[in-house]
């Protein structure tokens, strides 16, 4: 058994802010510039598909011009030695530092989605209107994203983790959205250590709270669970 044999890791935005991928709070950021009902919501793709495939082309190339930062990298360590590494974010950091099988509870910006088959696949650089499912030929053909009043993906699977972890851990995240501001209480319920790494507390009902930069803390509280 690795070190990192039942610990639970949630990621938030807080991880990915460092590498240059704003937050929901971040003044002049991009969600700031737009209304989330317009382009995070059935709702919104349905009225306007266009904007909604040019809001999220232009998050899919902000992402891919990002680089793990040094808390990726040292997640990424931690999952080889057994974590489970859960993340809110629709990036694909975790896997380019070298991280696999990454819970992406709300989707990712890398993969495409048919609405009317439901077949998944990776999503190119550019999606439009009118693009074509490569299974049923038909459509429409959107983000691969959870938006705003969607379920978040692989609840079945987390809430199994966290009923069995020894330790959860929350990262970056505000933990103030749900389902994932329960985890604490439920990892915590099933008799599980709790921490909140962050720079500044969230007011969660943690065991010990951590704060500072991600990629200033994690890679130290890693090594300090990896024992080096």
């Amino acid at each position: 058994m690795g070190r990192g044999d039942g610990i639970v890791v949630l990621t938030g935005a807080g991880v990915s802010a460092e590498s240059g991928l704003g937050t929901f709070r971040d003044r002049g950021g991009l969600w700031t510039r737009h209304d989330l009902a317009e382009v995070a919501t059935p709702a919104g793709f349905a009225a306007d598909p266009a904007r909604v495939h040019a809001f999220y082309n232009a998050r899919r190339a902000n992402a891919a011009a990002a680089a793990p930062n040094a808390a990726h990298l040292a997640l990424a360590r931690l999952q080889a030695a057994g974590a489970l590494i859960v993340t809110q974010n629709v990036d694909d950091l975790h896997e380019r530092a070298g991280a696999r099988k990454v819970v992406h509870m709300h989707g990712r910006l890398t993969g495409a989605l048919c609405a009317s088959c439901g077949a998944r696949w990776d999503a190119p650089a550019v999606m439009a209107v009118g693009d074509a499912c490569p299974v049923c030929g038909g459509g429409p053909c959107r983000p691969d994203i959870v938006w705003f009043g969607e379920v978040p993906r692989h609840m079945d699977r987390i809430d199994a983790a966290l009923s069995v972890c020894a330790l959860f851990v929350a990262i970056g995240t505000s933990g103030t959205v749900y389902p994932a501001a329960g985890f604490v209480q439920e990892a915590a319920a099933a008799g599980a250590r709790t921490l909140e790494i962050n720079l500044e507390r969230s007011g969660g009902r943690f065991d010990r709270v951590i704060e500072g930069p991600a990629t200033r803390v994690v890679p130290d509280w890693v090594a300090e669970i990896l024992g080096r």
